[in-house]
């Protein structure tokens, strides 16, 4: 046992092994408070419906600000971004799409990431006796390719699952007059995300500004009515 307590805090494991500690900690949260953790980070990509939900560089969104549910839950098809060369997103855009950070949860797949990278770095340093020296880090850094291969592999089977269990849920739920909280910033014909507790359940669903009106995120809006394909809500801002 202390063996392996050895490999797994080496110098080389140790920062994989305390994230994966973390990604365990949060999930059970999660599971056992119904807790949603939004974090925020900048994706120039203006998000438009069509008949599933696409992506369009041409824009970008006006605060640039895009939460990791609003990306991670956009249902983008990667036949209508790879070979269509007029769009050219950029490296890191087609890397999250093509191994499923975009088409499912963010952090559903975040964490079979780290989880894959940390089995390859422990196994092969293990396997080296290189955890803790200067080759085991070489070990670290060149896993990261394979792991996001195997990722790709193992969460590919989940898509299905997701898009079924996720329309499934909001076509059996009556939203309209509701309030919720918004998650992304919004103005113009801008789509965006909110979130709202229905049964005591949080759930995200996808809106837009019903007068175009700009609406910045974490303000409280209300839901007025439904798009007429039935994949987006009209909102506008709650006052008491």
């Amino acid at each position: 046992m202390n063996g392996l307590t050895d490999i797994f805090f080496s110098s080389v494991n140790m920062p994989l092994t305390i994230l994966l500690i973390i990604l365990f900690l949060y999930w059970i949260l999660t599971m056992m408070s119904g807790l949603d953790f939004d974090l925020d980070f900048d994706v120039e990509v203006d998000v438009d419906i069509d008949t599933d939900i696409d992506i369009d560089t041409d824009t970008a969104l006006d605060s640039g600000n895009v939460s990791f549910d609003d990306f991670a839950n956009a249902e983008v098809k990667k036949e209508d971004i790879l070979p269509n060369r007029k769009r050219d997103l950029k490296w890191w855009q087609i890397v999250l799409v093509y191994f499923n950070f975009v088409e499912l949860p963010f952090m559903f797949t975040f964490t079979f990431w780290i989880l894959c990278w940390w089995f390859l770095t422990v196994f092969f340093t293990n396997f080296t006796h290189s955890y803790d020296n200067s080759f085991g880090f070489i070990i670290f850094f060149i896993a990261i390719i394979p792991s996001l291969i195997l990722t790709k592999i193992l969460t590919s089977p989940f898509k299905r699952f997701f898009k079924n269990f996720s329309k499934k849920g909001e076509e059996s739920l009556d939203l309209l007059g509701r309030r919720g909280v918004l998650i992304s910033n919004l103005s113009g014909d801008k789509l965006g995300s909110m979130k709202l507790i229905v049964d005591s359940s949080p759930i995200n669903v996808y809106c837009k500004s019903l007068n175009g009106e700009k609406i910045n995120s974490g303000q409280e809006v209300l839901i007025i009515k439904e798009s007429s394909d039935k994949k987006y809500y009209f909102i506008q801002s709650y006052k008491n």
